[in-house]
C-alpha cells in the first residue's frame, strides 16, 4: 500500500478516503488507490484512511458517549478525526458482508463521523457534527449482484440507513453510491479494468460537482 500522503495547507478539495477490508491486496484497495489517482489528476488532495492497516478499534469507550458532558475524545481517533475534519469529501470504500457494511465500518461510524454528535442534535438536525457539509461518496462491492441485494431487501436497508440516514443524521451536504458487483476471486482483467474505471469515472464527476458548487456563489452575485 503506498504511503499516505500528508495534507498540505491549500484552498483545493481534499477527499478523505476511508478504506475497510482486512486484504491489503484487495479489489476494494484498489478501488481506494484508483479513486485517489483520479482525482489527483484533477489537482485535488485525497489521502487513505486504511483501518485495518491502522488496526483502528471500532468499540466507542465510555466516555466517548454523548452526554450533557464534555464530549473526550481517546487518543486512538485524533488523528481520524483531524482527518475528517480537513476533507470535503468522505468517501467510504468497503465490502458488503451478509448485507451491511463490515462492523469496523460502523465503528468508525460510532467514533469518528458521530463523534460528540447525540440523537438529539440528530432529531434537530444540528450542525455541530464534524462531518456537517461534507459529501458522502460510497462505493462498495459484493460477491453477489445487485439484482439479487435488491431481491433479498439489502440494497434498500443498506441505501436507508447508511446513505440517507447518515447524510441526513450529520447534515452532510449530499450523498452517492457506487455499487461494483459480482466482484470475485477469478475475475477477468477485463472485469477488474471495467470496475475500476467506473470508479475513475465516479471520482471525475465528484471534483466536478465540487467545481460547480464552488462557483455556485459567484454565479449567484453576478
Amino acid at each position: 500500500m503506498p504511503t499516505q500522503p500528508e495534507h498540505c495547507a491549500t484552498s483545493e478539495p481534499s477527499h478523505l478516503v476511508v478504506l475497510c477490508h482486512p486484504a491489503p491486496e484487495s479489489f476494494n484497495a484498489a478501488i481506494a488507490q484508483t479513486y485517489c489517482d483520479a482525482v489527483r489528476k484533477h489537482r485535488h488532495h485525497a489521502e487513505i484512511r486504511d483501518l485495518y492497516l491502522l488496526k483502528f478499534d471500532p468499540v466507542l469507550k465510555a466516555e466517548e458517549q454523548p452526554s450533557s458532558q464534555l464530549f473526550v475524545p481517546s487518543s486512538d481517533i485524533v488523528n481520524e478525526l483531524d482527518a475528517l475534519r480537513k476533507a470535503d469529501v468522505v468517501v467510504l470504500v468497503y465490502p458488503i458482508w451478509f448485507g451491511t457494511p463490515p462492523a469496523m465500518m460502523k465503528g468508525y461510524v460510532d467514533r469518528i463521523l458521530g463523534a460528540g454528535f447525540g440523537h438529539r442534535s440528530m432529531r434537530d438536525r444540528s450542525e455541530g457534527s464534524v462531518a456537517a457539509n461534507k459529501h458522502l461518496l460510497s462505493i462498495t462491492t459484493s460477491g453477489n449482484s445487485i439484482q439479487w441485494l435488491e431481491g433479498e431487501g439489502a440494497w434498500l436497508s443498506l441505501h436507508k440507513v447508511f446513505d440517507s440516514y447518515l447524510t441526513n443524521a450529520f447534515s452532510m451536504a449530499s450523498n452517492a453510491h457506487l455499487h461494483l458487483s459480482s466482484i470475485v476471486d477469478n475475475m477477468s482483467e477485463r472485469y477488474v479494468r471495467e470496475e475500476l474505471f467506473r470508479v475513475s469515472e465516479i471520482a471525475t464527476a465528484t471534483c466536478a460537482k465540487l467545481l460547480d458548487l464552488k462557483h455556485v456563489p459567484v454565479a449567484a452575485a453576478q
